[in-house]
């Protein structure tokens, strides 16, 4: 049996960030991921502007911006019968130093954060290690139960855990949590096209004819979300792949007779999820990120979300632990402070699904058709001050999180 003071559960974004604040705060932290690297594409690449501004404040900012990056400072509409750009949301508007989101490889922000706790002699990473289970003694939980890629079997007692690994998560099984889930109408596919210098920048949105294509400027491709009936992915699969191409061309016209997909290897599934669970806690755990609310792909906010959990988590636990005083009330004041930005974000997506995703994959959308524009875009385009609420929204949620002030630089 081995004992931390803080075992984390998954060393994504939410886990990485929480793990390097709580050993800069003087707290003993071992992070258990169960891969051998954190090399996975497709995994959210953006970088949002608090999230930017963490680093910032923990010393980081200089060394993040050494990562080779694009950056998104518009969100843009093809409008009109002649697909003229209309922008919709602009970061550059928002007062603060970086007003911008950046679109970074997430394993380059994992390794990052990973070498920066190897720092700390509170930090521990344990790759190619899953938690299996939880372990439970006295209506607590104590720790958990892992195995290693190499099939060893062990366990790690600890003061308190906190389950960062996304939606899978075994710790939501706990009946006491209660899963609240909200229908969802779409999934989304992903992949890549190539990109030439003359194409648009930023983030554009292609919605015609009952199509929804999110386009990403990464520089030299773009990362793209097509957005599909939910279920519907299996269907598509049964024609060739150039048939797929064929359609996209005719959906994007601007991208003419480049080379785009080769194999439908190449593209991606994601069954799009929207829920949260009434309690992140019970006595011993806490959940947040992912793990806690399920986020829908509209914003690209769930990384932010999850990171700017973590930081509320590290401020609130960090003492108490250093000091060996937790209670129950130090980790439920977490979802106190967390929940309302996540009941706004999530109710934001709802909307979007309801208004935009829903009414587009059913043809009643057309961005072409001036007289079939949804409402929101009718009202930015009459009101341009407007254009300051979605990146406000995505970039801050209800409320911005500071980190511990020891664990600043």
């Amino acid at each position: 049996m081995e004992r931390t003071t803080c075992c984390i559960v998954g060393g994504g974004p939410a886990g990485m960030v929480l793990g390097l604040l709580l050993a800069r705060s003087g707290v003993e932290v071992t992070v258990l991921e169960k891969h051998g690297d954190f090399l996975r594409d497709f995994r959210g690449d953006t970088v949002h502007p608090t999230t930017l501004q963490l680093l910032d404040q923990i010393g980081l900012a200089d060394r993040f911006e050494q990562i080779p990056q694009s950056r998104i400072t518009k969100i843009q509409l093809p409008l009109g019968p002649d697909g003229d750009l209309f922008t919709v949301g602009d970061f550059s508007l928002l007062p603060i130093k970086r007003n911008y989101i950046a679109m970074v490889p997430q394993w380059d922000l994992l390794d990052m954060l990973a070498e920066e706790g190897k720092s700390e002699p509170g930090f521990t990473l344990r790759m190619n290690t899953e938690a299996t289970e939880l372990i439970r003694e006295g209506g607590r939980v104590r720790g958990v139960r892992y195995r290693t890629a190499s099939g060893e079997t062990g366990e790690l007692h600890a003061t308190i855990t906190v389950a960062c690994d996304g939606r899978k998560s075994f710790a939501r099984e706990l009946p006491e949590l209660g899963l609240q889930d909200f229908p969802t109408p779409m999934d989304v596919r992903w992949f890549r096209l190539p990109r030439q210098p003359e194409d648009p920048e930023g983030l554009v949105g292609m919605l015609r004819k009952r199509a929804f294509q999110v386009l990403i400027d990464r520089r030299d491709y773009f990362q793209v979300a097509s957005i599909i009936h939910k279920g519907s992915d299996g269907e598509g699969r049964t024609g060739p792949i150039e048939d797929f191409n064929a359609q996209l061309r005719q959906e994007i016209p601007w991208l003419g007779d480049r080379e785009l997909v080769r194999s439908w290897d190449d593209v991606k599934l994601l069954h799009v999820t929207l829920d949260r669970l009434r309690k992140w806690h019970v006595p011993g755990l806490l959940c947040i990120g992912d793990a806690a609310h399920a986020m829908s792909p509209v914003g690209g906010i769930g990384i932010n979300l999850a990171v700017q959990d973590a930081v509320a988590t590290a401020r609130h636990l960090a003492g108490p632990l250093r000091e060996g005083r937790l209670r129950r009330a130090h980790v439920a004041a977490v979802q106190r402070r967390r929940w309302l930005t996540t009941v706004l974000i999530q109710g934001f997506q709802r909307v979007i699904h309801d208004n935009v995703v829903g009414p587009a994959l059913r043809g009643e959308i057309d961005l072409g058709d001036s007289a079939r524009l949804p409402l929101p875009i009718r009202l930015i385009s009459r009101l341009p001050f407007l254009r300051r609420v979605p990146p406000y929204l995505l970039a801050f949620g209800a409320v911005r999180e500071k980190p511990p002030k020891e664990a600043r630089r």
